[in-house]
């Protein structure tokens, strides 16, 4: 192909400029290089093995682990003019052979393919022919953290992508992911070989996303709460729930106070699941209630939030959910709520897991608790959340300026002499009961139980009568958190860890963050319970509402997701410059040749005609 990866960057995908590392990793890839990727969510990690695909001859292989991710992926690609096509348990019999028969034409670009069809003798058959005849351009390996057995997304078929280098030597393999920390990246070289590989690690910062963390209270109301007053009840976001049951609650409770929202969680059927799947992608303003059965490959731009109810497995787990939110640049929110009951939770799993194949049971459970304490750590810590987040992908950074800590600095309280208190409550009760009891002895509260115990003889009978029941709890829920205190789970008794013995000598300190005074409470309900609503007055907006109609209205038509025609970011930006010629729009980001001659015309006449009702002067 004579043109170059610049040419090709504007002609058919429509931007100006490469980003960050963009240019050099297709370069590398173009010239035959093997290369491991981490690029976050929405940074354009696509580009790094589509661009190299239509740079060298043949058919470049995309392994893409869900169907979604390949349809979608495809059509945006069609879109854009590139022969592109997908080989998975979609397609009738008749459509897979027309498929086969285009790679073996030699006709196709790229060809997307589950793991477990590539490593299928019949699919493999079809990679010798093309490798014999030189029509193998590459193999990009997308989501390449499956291969990891520490994360919720492992697929074992991609352990068997490890014949690639050997049945094909010198065809050039791109490994892509936007979360892998230090030990996964590592599992990742050796599980898919890529020791020769050279290694991309672009930044892990999403500055557009800011981050917010609150003491769980009532989850429900507290999400409700959010969402309407950071205006997001009409927003595409995502809500994810430990349980199915509570996922099947919580969309329950968003519909009955007027919000657009939907479960999703491996309890519901196949066909309930891609329905729901269909409707988030292609309806503007829909809430997805949602499980870690959701959200691997999810390649809408246009989410504008991400909350967690519950507490994630990992920063890794946040770090990947979150990142699903405003993959198009815009500003978009992380929240969460959690409670001491989040962590004891999580580390009951790690507790009653088996493990990991390869690795000895202590190795993994420990390695497993440092993990959620890395997690823990990031929910309590009083300094910028973006800082400890990146910090734990191994990079530095200055506070942000755009999460909550950053905002509102939160206030701290030195605590060490009220958790040495609660420790020795632990000890000298026999470290047999929960929380409320030792509550009730710290504080000196003759109950029945603490007098038939004979508690009221003990010397922390009664230590900590000046902190309420509130504050003591908050104590013990840190205390957990930060591992000085475990759980019993046969009994639900408070016992102390190794942690605890410097804590009670006094030569560590405890310092905790102050609970706000208040909860935030939600807003007024109207009559038939739903939240007072406002859209902000905004007459510079009132284009861009006719393109998004327009690009509904055609995404319909053409039976694709909106954002495959064209993303938020282009409409702004049309709806900013107002262009008036061809020429003009071909200079909007994100307008290739093929989609400005295919809707060029029509995004002109949308454009005249709000110039014409509004009388505003283009000169």
């Amino acid at each position: 192909m004579s043109c170059d990866a610049e040419e090709i960057l504007t002609r058919v995908f429509g931007y100006a400029a490469f980003r960050n590392q963009q240019k050099t990793i297709i370069q590398h890839v173009a010239d035959g290089g093997d290369a491991l990727v981490l690029m976050p969510t929405g940074s354009g990690k696509s580009l790094c093995y589509q661009i190299p695909a239509l740079l060298r001859p043949g058919t470049a292989i995309v392994v893409s682990p869900l169907i979604a991710l390949m349809h979608n992926q495809v059509s945006i690609l069609k879109e854009a003019g590139v022969a592109a096509e997908y080989l998975n348990s979609s397609l009738d019999a008749a459509s897979a052979r027309a498929v086969e028969q285009a790679l073996r034409a030699g006709a196709l670009h790229l060809l997307y393919v589950a793991p477990e069809r590539l490593i299928t003798p019949r699919f493999l058959e079809l990679l010798d022919g093309l490798y014999a005849t030189k029509q193998l351009a590459l193999f990009a390996i997308d989501e390449a953290h499956c291969v990891s057995q520490w994360g919720h997304d492992f697929r074992p078929e991609y352990l068997q992508l490890s014949i690639l280098p050997e049945r094909y030597p010198h065809i050039p393999r791109i490994a892509l992911t936007a979360t892998a920390d230090r030990p996964t990246r590592d599992e990742i070289i050796k599980q898919l070989h890529l020791d020769a590989a050279r290694c991309f690690v672009s930044s892990f910062d999403r500055p557009n996303i800011h981050y917010s963390i609150l003491e769980k209270a009532k989850p429900r109301q507290q999400l409700l709460s959010f969402l309407f007053q950071q205006q997001l009840s009409r927003s595409a976001g995502i809500v994810y729930c430990h349980s199915r049951l509570r996922t099947e609650k919580t969309a329950a409770w968003l519909q009955q106070h007027g919000i657009l929202a939907l479960p999703y969680h491996a309890g519901l059927s196949t066909e309930i699941r891609a329905e729901h799947l269909q409707r988030f992608l292609r309806e503007d303003g829909l809430i997805m209630v949602a499980t870690i059965a959701f959200g691997m490959g999810i390649d809408k731009p246009d989410v504008r939030f991400v909350a967690h109810i519950d507490l994630p497995r990992s920063i890794e787990s946040y770090y990947q959910e979150t990142g699903r939110a405003g993959r198009d640049g815009l500003a978009a929110k992380a929240w969460m709520v959690w409670g001491a009951g989040d962590v004891v939770q999580q580390r009951r799993r790690i507790d009653l897991s088996e493990g990991a194949a390869g690795m000895d049971y202590e190795t993994y459970r420990r390695l497993s608790h440092n993990r959620l304490n890395a997690l823990v750590g990031l929910a309590e810590t009083i300094s910028c959340r973006r800082q400890q987040l990146l910090a734990y992908f191994g990079e530095t950074a200055a506070p942000c300026g755009n999460c909550d800590n950053c905002a509102a600095p939160p206030q701290t309280w030195d605590a060490t002499e009220a958790a040495r208190k609660a420790l020795s409550c632990i000890y000298r009760t026999g470290q047999r009961y929960g929380a409320g009891y030792l509550i009730d002895v710290l504080r000196g509260e003759l109950t029945d139980k603490v007098r038939d115990r004979g508690h009221e003889r003990l010397t922390t009978f009664g230590i900590g009568g000046e902190l309420d029941k509130k504050r003591w709890q908050m104590i013990f829920r840190q205390l957990i958190a930060q591992d000085f205190v475990s759980v019993d789970e046969r009994y639900n008794a408070l016992t102390l860890t190794p942690s605890a013995r410097p804590l009670l000598r006094g030569e560590t300190h405890f310092l905790v963050r102050l609970p706000p005074e208040k909860q935030e409470r939600p807003k007024r309900l109207r009559k038939g319970g739903t939240l007072e609503y406002s859209i902000p007055d905004d007459t510079a907006g009132a284009l861009f509402e006719r393109l998004r109609a327009w690009r509904a209205d055609t995404a319909k038509t053409r039976n694709v997701p909106a954002y495959v025609i064209f993303h938020d970011t282009t409409l702004r930006e049309i709806a900013a410059a107002r262009p008036t010629s061809l020429e003009a729009l071909g200079h909007i980001a994100g307008i290739g040749e093929r989609k400005r001659e295919a809707y060029g015309k029509q995004l002109l006449e949308v454009v005249a005609a709000y110039v014409a009702a509004y009388g505003i002067n283009q000169s």
